[in-house]
């Protein structure tokens, strides 16, 4: 499967692996060196955690590279009247009778705690595409579901803004 992905999360990866290589490997590298110079390897804790450090990097280098490489490019249009990427959404619980606003970003930009949800997610897929004053179903599972209804919509775009998520 592939991860849909806005030109911009793919600007935002590119800009991260150049850091990655460019500034904080050589870094990386040389914490190393400088660590192994203090003796004993096998007791040598900064030697394990600037190597630790080092692979970490290296291996957030590999996941943006692989995510570049099989993305699925999106566009981050929708209709004027219905749920879109980049979208403020106020939603309505039925069951817990409160009111929520989320904004409905790519995988790679989600956070939760903040009110960012994936477009891949179960309220995220449920609501893409709806508008105000539609009551939805979100399927959780095959055992759980509930119902939304759409109070409001704030078209967004892609401002550059959101950070991506880290691992």
């Amino acid at each position: 499967m592939y991860d849909e992905l806005t030109q911009v999360d793919i600007k935002k990866m590119q800009e991260e692996i150049e850091y990655r290589t460019k500034i904080l490997r050589p870094q990386l590298i040389e914490d190393v060196k400088t660590a192994r110079e203090f003796g004993d390897l096998s007791e040598n804790f900064e030697y394990k955690a600037a190597k630790r450090e080092k692979n970490r990097n290296d291996s957030r280098v590999r996941y943006l590279e692989r995510m570049i490489k099989t993305a699925r490019v999106i566009s981050g249009e929708s209709k004027s009247d219905a749920v879109g990427l980049f979208d403020k959404v106020e939603v309505y619980f039925e069951e817990d009778n409160e009111t929520q606003v989320f904004q409905i970003v790519t995988t790679l930009r989600q956070n939760a705690l903040k009110g960012l949800i994936s477009k891949e997610s179960p309220i995220g897929k449920a609501l893409m595409g709806r508008k105000v004053g539609d009551r939805v179903r979100v399927e959780v599972n095959a055992d759980y579901s509930y119902y939304i209804v759409i109070r409001s919509i704030e078209k967004g775009q892609d401002d550059e803004s959101l950070p991506i998520s880290a691992f």
